[in-house]
């Protein structure tokens, strides 16, 4: 079976397995050590004592922060085609990676795929600086066990818009990930390995865009771009778009819109956050059926990721995709639970 998760700070990296840690004179330097670890090696979390793990980790934040200031450089490497068609591109690529697999694939088995398939979009995910997807599902399986009670990670109605939109994942806790919740995921040993060193894909793809740019910019000047501006825009102001348009999810989507089903949770349809995550704000559909691929349930409500999922299914590049019976959906209107074959595993 896959190895348990790491106690100690990247043991596994820096010395045998079975031989102890060296003893490091102060828990703070500790702590330190594995804030700045967790840059590279997503299974550098300190757990060897108690803690504060609610508690913003601030040094192992750091590159998320400078990812927004770094948007900040549009203000000198200006602007073109070039560079708003690559952001929009990578954006649109990077969400449906999110909404299509991390979340209706990998935490809610809405349907089947291949191996290859799979492994493709779990890179494509990680591309997103969203982590790996194991952690992603993880987290997310938590919360549809647990939604908008104590125990969820993210709820808006128990800590707050902040908490709920960025806070809960900068914590020690939240930078975890609960290897028990994905056992169907954790057997493959590719997954693992994104999971664990997820920033290498997100640099990978930042120096490719600059490299790119700076191609460009050399041999096309007329197309004014250069690798500067290809890596503002398409990596840094296409991410941070993207990871706010993600986690509106969590901080809007339980707060304002419509209630269609009775769930246990504060779930609500937003079709602004719909609009913006390609279908995922038609969210109180989704905690009614959890497992079902499609979460715009009326002709009107417009779900981009059901409809690349549908094209998918025609080309047999997945299978097996759940829908939910038109008899299920009024039953539930009328406020019976949810289907068993439609939870969430």
């Amino acid at each position: 079976s896959p190895p348990a998760p790491h106690t100690h700070i990247c043991r596994d990296v820096f010395w045998p397995m079975n031989a102890p840690p060296p003893a490091l004179p102060d828990s703070r330097l500790r702590r330190a050590l594995a804030s700045v670890l967790g840059w590279f090696d997503g299974a550098a979390v300190d757990t060897s004592e108690a803690g504060d793990d609610d508690g913003i980790d601030w040094l192992r934040v750091l590159p998320f922060l400078g990812m927004h200031l770094a948007c900040l450089g549009v203000l000198w490497v200006g602007v073109s085609a070039v560079a708003l068609w690559t952001a929009l591109a990578l954006y649109a690529l990077r969400m449906f990676a999110i909404t299509g697999f991390y979340h209706r694939y990998f935490s809610h088995k809405a349907f089947r795929t291949s191996r290859t398939v799979q492994f493709l979009f779990g890179v494509l995910g990680a591309a997103s600086v969203q982590r790996g997807p194991l952690w992603w599902a993880a987290h997310h399986r938590h919360h549809h066990r647990h939604a908008d009670t104590e125990h969820d990670p993210h709820s808006p109605t128990q800590r707050g818009f902040f908490w709920s939109h960025a806070g809960w994942f900068l914590t020690r806790r939240g930078f975890r990930t609960d290897w028990s919740a994905v056992p169907d995921l954790r057997r493959f040993p590719e997954l693992r390995l994104i999971d664990r060193f997820d920033v290498l894909v997100p640099v990978l793809l930042a120096l490719g865009l600059f490299l790119v740019g700076r191609w460009l910019g050399a041999s096309h000047p007329e197309l004014g771009t250069s690798g500067a501006q290809l890596l503002i825009w398409g990596f840094f102001v296409s991410t941070v778009a993207l990871f706010h348009a993600t986690v509106t999810i969590n901080s809007l989507a339980h707060r304002f819109g419509k209630r269609r089903f009775a769930t246990r949770d504060n779930s609500r349809n937003n079709w602004l956050v719909g609009l913006l995550a390609f279908g995922e704000g038609w969210h109180n559909n989704h905690h009614a059926f959890p497992r079902s691929a499609f979460h715009g349930m009326e002709w009107w409500q417009f779900d981009l990721s059901s409809i690349i999922i549908r094209t998918m299914e025609s080309t047999k590049l997945v299978w097996s995709v759940y829908r939910v019976k038109p008899d299920d959906k009024l039953k539930r209107s009328a406020g019976s639970s949810i289907p068993a074959d439609a939870l969430e595993f």
